[in-house]
């Protein structure tokens, strides 16, 4: 159990990243002063939209220059923090090398940073993102728990570096976290375990596969039909109140799922169909799953993943986030609107006819 002293900086990894920028904006809304390490602070327009937020803010931010592969890095960030956030991992489906571009940062950038954890004194308490995908593989993995239902209890045991690579380097990255949270007993671990993460980023323009998904729902690209994929969504703005929860929430400790609903992808569509009308050209029908595993490897799918995803429900408890993080949970219909018409409003559908 740690309590973290207010007025000492925080330090963030990730800090230009899509949950990581609510988590800064938190940070500096209540005073602190943030540690932002990140990988090109020299980049001035990469870190505009956080010196904005610092400018209308009563906290500060500094930057450091970090790097999830170079052992160490993170050394002079660390510097007088009590409490780390980690958020910095790959999330992509669009790779070339799993080991190289999923596994390795997410995993050698764990131990990196836990590494410097382990040579700074000051440091009480570790937060670390990681995702449903360490706990659920594949939605038909659901079966197999108990009513059907997956908790913190669960692990993901069914992803390899050749199916679900994502989900593998989620999944060893926090069970390395957990070993070298072990391994000592001066600071404590408590993890984030978010499901699919969507709604509007603090810099419009951000990239990841939830934007992707969104755009593709409305530059007509899925308009004769989705696949029948079950999952979990949440708000952006929850899974970083539930960061910052579990950083200054004494007794916090384990793994959290934070998910506001069980839901699946023809459910958002149609919410932004009743939303924003024939505007858009938004599927409006699910696919028959023999036709989505046919067509799998021209979408750039595997066949095993369709198999053992579409048409099996997927679903988490979220009642220990909600209990002992006091999480609430804005509709994932609420969420899904705010981040279409950021889109909209940020024109990304300007090239579309009569946009």
């Amino acid at each position: 159990m740690s309590t973290i002293d207010k007025n000492k900086p925080v330090m963030i990894t990730g800090a230009t990243g899509y949950v990581a920028g609510w988590i800064v904006k938190k940070l500096l809304d209540e005073g602190f002063t943030v540690h932002a390490a990140i990988r090109n602070p020299e980049n001035k327009a990469s870190v505009k939209h956080l010196d904005e937020l610092a400018s209308k803010s009563k906290g500060k931010i500094v930057y450091f220059k970090a790097d999830l592969l170079k052992e160490g890095s993170y050394d002079e960030a660390m510097k007088g923090c009590e409490l780390i956030f980690h958020t910095a991992s790959p999330f992509t489906s669009n790779f070339k090398d799993p080991q190289k571009d999923l596994v390795d940062p997410a995993l050698n950038g764990t131990k990196n940073v836990l590494a410097s954890v382990n040579r700074t004194a000051s440091v009480k308490r570790v937060v670390l993102t990681s995702s449903c995908a360490a706990i659920i593989g594949d939605s038909i993995d659901c079966l197999s728990y108990p009513n059907g239902i997956a908790t913190e209890e669960q692990w993901n045991m069914t992803s390899t570096l050749k199916h679900q690579s994502y989900s593998y380097s989620k999944t060893v990255a926090e069970k390395a976290a957990w070993e070298i949270q072990k391994s000592q007993g001066r600071w404590d671990l408590v993890v984030i375990n978010p499901s699919f993460v969507i709604g509007p980023g603090i810099k419009p323009d951000a990239t990841s596969d939830s934007h992707h998904f969104f755009r593709q729902l409305g530059n007509g690209k899925m308009k004769t039909g989705l696949p029948d994929f079950h999952i979990g969504m949440v708000d952006v703005r929850d899974v970083a109140e539930a960061h910052f929860k579990a950083g200054f929430t004494p007794e916090a400790h384990g793994r959290h799922i934070i998910s506001a609903e069980n839901t699946n992808f023809l459910a958002i569509a149609t919410v932004l169909q009743k939303k924003f009308g024939d505007a858009y050209s938004f599927p409006k029908k699910t696919l028959p799953k023999f036709l989505v595993w046919l067509m799998a490897p021209a979408a750039g799918l595997k066949r095993k993943m369709i198999s053992r995803n579409v048409g099996y429900p997927w679903k988490v408890d979220n009642s220990k986030g909600i209990k002992e993080l006091g999480m609430k949970y804005r509709p994932v219909a609420v969420s899904a609107v705010d981040f279409f018409q950021q889109m909209i409003d940020n024109q990304t559908f300007k090239n579309l006819k009569g946009k």
